[in-house]
């Protein structure tokens, strides 16, 4: 194999990689994005249940959309990264958020009991 044909190779394998990574990105930035409708949801209608318990939700709703944007704002990393590493530690930021949104979802909707 010519040198040629193996950085053309080498590069297509890490362009791969790097869609990969910024698709995994975006999936975890969508469903945080879910997680912080559904703790929105959770939290109006904890206000049916008074306010403290409203109160509590709409804080945990919060907490997910932060999150959620915090997702959005990696994914778009992931999607700029130049690198196979950045690209990854965008793809974990966004992970981490997404996780981040879920349990604040769970607290909002535990909140409304």
């Amino acid at each position: 194999m010519s040198i040629n044909k193996l950085l053309i190779a080498m590069t297509l394998g890490l362009a791969l990689t790097a869609c990969s990574k910024q698709e995994q990105a975006a999936d975890a930035a969508a469903d945080a994005n879910q997680a912080a409708s559904e703790a929105q949801v959770a939290a109006d209608q904890a206000a049916t249940a008074g306010a403290a318990t409203a109160d509590a939700a709409q804080a945990a709703a919060d907490t997910a959309a932060t999150a959620a944007d915090a997702a959005g704002e990696a994914a778009g990393a992931a999607a700029a990264a130049t690198t196979d590493a950045a690209a990854g530690a965008a793809a974990d930021a966004a992970k981490a958020a997404e996780d981040v949104a879920g349990q604040a979802k769970d607290a909002a909707e535990e909140a409304k009991k």
